[in-house]
């Protein structure tokens, strides 16, 4: 049964790669959205997966309901439409991208090599011990940063949805 779990969590986490991926490069706000309702429902197999069914429940329930009801209505009542790219930026929002993709992946690869020894070690995936790992002092960097990615995804939701004149 462990081989076919491995599968399981592998397909999974493609899928969940593939729609995040989808979601981003999407130009249609709905479509978009779809995409993200898949990327959380195959978050949610995977913590289900790895023995965590209370927070798979809670995917579940929280963001694939709750969430994308909000995202959905929001996008309905907005009449957001399919976004247009400008000529101009292009170039120089493509050389971004591309900047912090690398960053992201050189990001990536300094986390899958600071694993490697833990996974080694037989590290133990309760909920208990997550949190601990989590909040210890040697993560406190990781939530300042997303704290300021949170304002800032706050911050571009404001200028994306303000009228202009």
């Amino acid at each position: 049964m462990e081989l076919f779990e491995a599968i399981l969590f592998y397909v999974f986490a493609g899928l969940s790669l593939l729609s995040a991926v989808v979601m981003v490069a999407q130009r249609n706000p709905l479509y978009s959205a779809f995409a993200l309702l898949v990327t959380i429902c195959s978050l949610s197999a995977i913590f289900g997966l790895l023995g965590s069914p209370f927070i798979a429940a809670l995917q579940i329930v929280v963001y694939a309901g709750a969430i994308m009801v909000l995202f959905l209505f929001v996008l309905m009542l907005l009449r957001v439409g399919r976004e247009e790219p400008e000529p101009g930026r292009q170039r120089v929002l493509k050389t971004v991208a591309i900047g912090l993709g690398a960053l992201l992946l050189a990001q990536l690869g300094a986390v899958i090599a600071g694993i490697r020894p833990q996974v080694a070690r037989g590290f133990d995936a309760s909920t208990r011990s997550m949190a601990r790992v989590l909040f210890s002092p040697q993560y406190v960097y990781v939530f300042e940063a997303t704290s300021i990615l949170i304002v800032g995804a706050l911050v571009g939701a404001v200028v994306l949805a303000r009228k202009e004149p």
